[in-house]
Order: structure tokens, then C-alpha cells, then sequence
């Protein structure tokens, strides 16, 4: 189905001529195709399971199956094919295009790239062919080549290596493998971002790499209050001894994931990462009103969680609608994540906990450890029960990794935001230096103003002057404070205690 790059057991490299790119395969039928304002485009490409260079194409398609949800035994031979499906890998409004940006998706590490010669972005195999060194540490040289900077490669977006500069003119020719990568239309309405995903769409929600994974990496998408209350409205105070009983009828389950129903509306896992829900009383896959000479407004859920490797997970987030569009135009994007991400450290700590818990009774016995009485617990019970039938309860890396979790950070790295999403959002990363920015300009304006009232000779400077600047001082000082813990709450730590909210 999706163009594939085989991995051998070994770690040698084969130079070969590099076959012609294979076409790459159409996506899944996502819930806003139907949405006619809908209007922004993402990029996506498929992972390689990889280390050789030279490309293959998978046999068949995933099979599909029609099976209902219930105890059956594992399937036969049908297991799910980590490697021929799309995964979200970074929105393109967060990469430059200046230099190779470096991402980790399944355990593989890939190199992206801006191609000026044919005006898109290219996926590499984040290794010079050569002697091994990281592509991504490279650059774009003046032709808009990618060039490793150990030795001069330069290689071409077909992946042939276009010069080398210890090499005579009319040495062999070399090749390197491209990913399979594209760029689909398909979001929001009236705001041309691109994103570059391998699947499914980002807008305006966080881009973060968490510490969850192994088989709760999704899980977070299908806590139904966690949907439907923390992500709509927020973390906000309210009755916490409150609830109504919550009603999640699994309609069908099978290799392809599963459709829930629910009072709200329908919830819907696209495997192996993608999770998408409406919020109205109507089907996500249908546009219906009482009232046809009246637009419906709709809102849509939609998650990705994709593997990074083991212990880590990318997040990415989007709630499109086709209503009050005009906010998302005048908001920064930045504001929304401070929002945001407090809203994912919520949980954050309770899932990476919960995933060590389950990884010592095993991912076979979770469901002996947990008691799941309730209607509410059906999704994530149908996911594991996914992830048993389909994919034996674990994530197929395309590394020789062992897929055992790592201990334990100390929590202020567990919930760490720097470098789990400001340094790869450009939004917040500009915020972040506008705000250091305006701190230092704070201090520098509170001490010159205490120098001036020093400076002053008695008599030259009115009592009401010299107040003035002094209470200026006093308050540029007291900001700059406020901003500083602003600025390390919400870019670089904030606690989340439950105790206390």
C-alpha cells in the first residue's frame, strides 16, 4: 500500500541506484472532508522500518476486517502493519526552512528537509550514507542541496548524491533513500498553515513529546471526560463529587480500530494513532440540520498521539470548527499552548505512572489489575483490546530496540515544556525570546531609573519627579519579576498538583 524501505539485521549500507519513487497511496477518509470551510494544508509521509537503502513496496494493503467488538481470541495471521499506515511527524509552520530539521517517529530517525529545486519538503533517513553522520546536523548548501557537513555530500530531493568532494568527477554514482512524504489539504477554515505530519492534520494545538508509551500511548484520547469537559472547557473548578453516568456503546472493532457512540455524538480511532470526535448529536461522518437553510455548526475533536520510541510519544492536537474562525486570526497561537499544555500536564504524570504499573503485571493481565465497571472505560478498553488482537500488545519498532520502558524521571523533567514542544513550536519559541526580550528591557529601565534619582543633584528634580521615577523603577522591577516566574511556569516547568486545584 504505502512505499516502504526494508531493514535488515544488519547495519550496512547497500549504494545502489535508487528504484523510481513508487505512488504514494491515498489517506483515510478524515471526519472534516465534508467541511466546505475548511481550508488549511498539512504535510504527511510514511516511515521507513529501515536502515538499507533501497525501497520496496509492501505486498498488500492492511486487511480489513468486520469483526464486532467482544472476547474473541486473537486473530490468526492478521496483524497490523506498523509500517504502512502515515503517522503525524511536525507541522510545517514549525520547521525552517534554512537548515535540516531532525524528528524521531517509531524508533526511526529521520532527517526533514526544504528542496528549493523542486518547492517541497523531503524525508531522509537522518544518516550520511557515507560514514553515518546525522544528516540533520548538516545544511542546505546555495543550490538547495542537503549537504552533510562531516565530508561535503551533497545530495539531491531524488536522493542522489550530486557531489563529493573527495571523489573524481567521473567516480560512482550514489544514491540515498528517500521517505515516501506529501502535503494534503484539508483543516481550517481561512488559515493557510501547513503541517508536516505522516497523517492526520495539526492546527492550533500543542505539539509536544510526552513520556508515555508502550500500550497507553493513546489513551489520553479516550477519556471521554477528559474530552469533553478538560478539552473544551478547560481545567476549571466544579463539583468534584459530581457526574452522570456516561454511555459508550463500542458499534464495531477491527484491525482498521473501532467507532464509538456516546450521547454526545460518535468517536472514532483510525489505527494506529488517530482519534477524531464530534460533539454534537449528530454522526462526524454526516452533515445533517433540521434546519437546512441554516448553517450547522460543528465541532470536531481530533488527536494524534504517534511512538516516538520507547517512553516517548508525540501529541498533537486540532479542535476545527466552522464557527468564530476570526479568533484564531487574531490570537497568537502561543496563547493557546500556555492553555493548553497545562491542560496535557494534567494527566500527564498519572498516565506515566499508570503505564510503569501495567508494564510490571504485563499488557496481557491489565485488565485482571483494573476495574473497569463502568460504561465510561469502553474505549480504552476497546483499544487494548485492539492492541491484543492486532498488534500483541506492543509497538513494533523500527529499531532493534527492546521496547522496555525507562525508569522514572525526576518530575521536573517528566513534565519539562522546553524541550518537549517550545523548542520545536516557532509560535512560542518567538514568544519565549519577545519575553526575555521585554524582562531585560524591564531591569534595564528600573536601574537607570534608580540611577538617575541617585545621580540627581539635590534641588534639580522635584519631589513629585523624583517619586514618579522611583515608584517607575519599583514597578518595572516588580513586572519583570512577575514576568520572569511567567515566563518559567509556563515555557519551561509548571507543576500540575491535584491536591491543590
Amino acid at each position: 500500500m504505502e512505499a516502504l524501505i526494508s531493514l535488515p539485521s544488519s547495519h550496512t549500507f547497500h549504494l545502489s541506484p535508487l528504484p523510481s519513487k513508487p505512488p504514494l497511496p491515498g489517506l483515510p477518509s478524515l471526519p472534516f472532508r465534508h467541511h466546505h470551510s475548511i481550508k488549511t494544508h498539512y504535510h504527511i509521509f510514511s516511515p521507513t522500518k529501515t536502515i538499507r537503502l533501497n525501497a520496496q513496496l509492501s505486498s498488500s494493503p492492511a486487511t480489513t476486517t468486520t469483526d464486532l467488538p467482544g472476547d474473541e481470541a486473537l486473530a490468526g495471521d492478521e496483524k497490523f502493519n506498523w509500517f504502512a499506515n502515515w503517522y503525524p511527524l511536525a507541522p510545517v509552520c514549525d520547521l525552517d526552512k534554512r537548515a535540516p530539521n531532525a524528528k524521531t517517529v517509531m524508533g526511526l530517525d529521520v532527517v526533514i528537509w526544504w528542496d528549493r529545486q523542486e518547492g517541497r519538503w523531503q524525508v531522509f533517513d537522518d544518516r550520511c550514507p557515507h560514514r553515518l553522520a546525522p544528516l540533520s546536523e548538516g545544511r542546505v548548501d546555495p543550490w538547495g542541496r542537503l549537504q552533510c557537513v562531516y565530508h561535503g555530500w551533497c545530495f539531491d530531493g531524488a536522493g542522489s548524491c550530486k557531489y563529493i568532494p573527495q571523489a573524481p568527477p567521473n567516480g560512482p554514482p550514489v544514491y540515498f533513500a528517500e521517505i515516501p512524504d506529501q502535503t494534503q489539504f484539508g483543516l481550517h477554515e481561512n488559515t493557510q498553515r501547513p503541517y508536516i505530519i505522516m497523517r492526520a492534520l495539526r492546527m492550533l494545538g500543542p505539539y509536544s513529546i510526552v513520556p508515555i508509551l508502550k500500550s497507553s500511548w493513546c489513551i489520553l484520547m479516550f477519556e471521554p471526560t477528559y474530552a469533553a469537559t478538560k478539552k473544551i472547557l478547560g481545567v476549571a473548578k466544579a463539583d468534584r463529587e459530581g457526574g452522570v453516568p456516561v454511555e459508550i456503546t463500542i458499534e464495531t472493532l477491527n484491525i482498521t480500530g473501532f467507532l464509538a457512540k456516546q450521547e454526545l455524538g460518535y468517536s472514532k480511532f483510525v489505527a494506529p494513532c488517530v482519534f477524531y470526535g464530534s460533539v454534537s448529536s449528530s454522526n462526524i461522518q454526516e452533515v445533517s440540520s433540521t434546519k437546512p437553510q441554516q448553517k450547522q455548526r460543528r465541532f470536531l475533536l481530533i488527536f494524534m498521539c504517534t511512538p516516538v520510541s520507547p517512553g516517548r510519544s508525540r501529541v498533537i492536537w486540532v479542535f476545527p470548527r466552522n464557527f468564530t474562525v476570526w479568533i484564531d486570526q487574531l490570537v497568537p497561537r502561543w496563547m493557546f499552548h500556555v492553555g493548553q499544555n497545562l491542560i496535557l500536564d494534567s494527566d500527564l504524570y498519572l498516565l506515566h505512572v499508570e503505564e510503569h504499573k501495567i508494564a510490571k503485571v504485563g499488557p496481557s493481565n491489565w485488565q485482571k489489575s483494573c476495574f473497569v465497571p463502568t460504561k465510561s472505560d469502553a474505549m480504552v478498553v476497546a483499544f487494548r483490546k485492539w492492541l491484543r488482537k492486532y498488534a500483541h500488545n506492543q509497538v513494533d519498532w523500527g529499531t532493534l530496540s527492546t521496547g522496555y520502558l525507562p525508569p522514572t524521571p525526576p518530575r521536573e523533567q517528566l513534565m519539562d515544556r522546553y524541550w518537549s514542544h517550545v523548542v520545536q513550536c516557532s509560535s512560542c519559541r518567538v514568544a519565549l525570546k519577545g519575553l526575555r526580550t521585554l524582562e531585560v528591557f524591564l531591569q534595564v529601565i528600573s536601574i537607570v531609573s534608580i540611577g538617575i534619582v541617585a545621580a540627581a543633584k539635590q534641588g534639580l528634580m522635584s519631589t513629585i519627579t523624583s517619586t514618579a521615577v522611583v515608584s517607575t523603577a519599583v514597578l518595572c522591577f516588580l513586572t519583570s519579576k512577575w514576568l520572569s516566574h511567567f515566563i518559567y511556569k509556563n515555557f519551561y516547568f509548571h507543576d500540575y498538583n491535584h491536591a491543590f486545584k
